[in-house]
């Protein structure tokens, strides 16, 4: 999926008055260019482990290890 395909992603919070619950976390959401701003690939190290991450000519996204 495109940046510009994405769709408008913002959340609006309930007043104060509308509800008493407190606000659910709303997942953080990076966009694969911020992540990997000079190609289609970053490495991840994740408890001693590195994960290839890459974004195919498809725009799909493939994880390896």
């Amino acid at each position: 999926m495109n940046d510009e395909n994405r769709g408008d992603l913002t959340h609006s919070n309930p007043s104060d008055s509308e509800s008493a619950a407190p606000a659910a976390k709303l997942p953080k959401i990076i966009p694969f260019s911020t992540l990997a701003p000079c190609g289609d690939e970053i490495w991840i190290e994740n408890n001693g482990q590195l994960y290839r991450l890459r974004r195919t000519s498809q725009g799909k996204l493939i994880l390896t290890k």
